[in-house]
């Protein structure tokens, strides 16, 4: 594979990190302001969206909406980072591929195993956008390993 396809595999793979990030960006901003307007509910049944959300109409101690509300940071910080990176990637840096791959792996990593695989969530987005993330990191792996690529790395 030539060095221009390559680079528009990168192009691709930084596009996808730029939805990825968008998305869990929005839902870290939704899930925050679900716990600081005290709908700790709503905060629940937006992550785990294939539950019946009455399940979640409890009275919860306040340190649940403190958890809930670290998650909805983790999700915030996780989509800004690889927001960021995404431009990294684009510009062929082996670090933000490396950042991108480790930040929005392992966020959907933990996401596939605990939500995916316990039934929680529907495919629609939860488990699109791991298929989204593992995509770009498929992509931008296979890029950066290429031979012939190596070269033209910014480190």
């Amino acid at each position: 594979m030539n060095t221009n396809s390559l680079s528009f595999l990168l192009k691709v793979a930084a596009i996808l990190w730029i939805i990825w990030g968008l998305v869990h960006t929005f839902a870290g901003v939704i899930t925050i302001s679900a716990v600081a307007s005290g709908n700790i509910a709503s905060g629940f049944s937006g992550i785990a969206d294939a539950v019946d959300p009455t399940t979640f109409q409890l009275e919860y101690p306040n340190a649940v909406g403190g958890i809930l509300g670290q998650h909805g940071f983790n999700l915030l910080w996780f989509g800004l980072v690889t927001t960021i990176g995404a431009i990294g990637v684009w510009q062929k840096m082996g670090w933000a591929i490396l950042l991108n791959a480790l930040v929005g792996g392992l966020a959907d990593l933990g996401y596939f195993i605990f939500l995916d695989l316990g039934g929680f969530v529907h495919f629609v987005p939860g488990t699109v956008m791991t298929i989204v993330s593992y995509t770009a990191i498929a992509i931008s792996l296979y890029a950066y390993f290429s031979s012939d690529m190596l070269t033209k790395f910014k480190r």
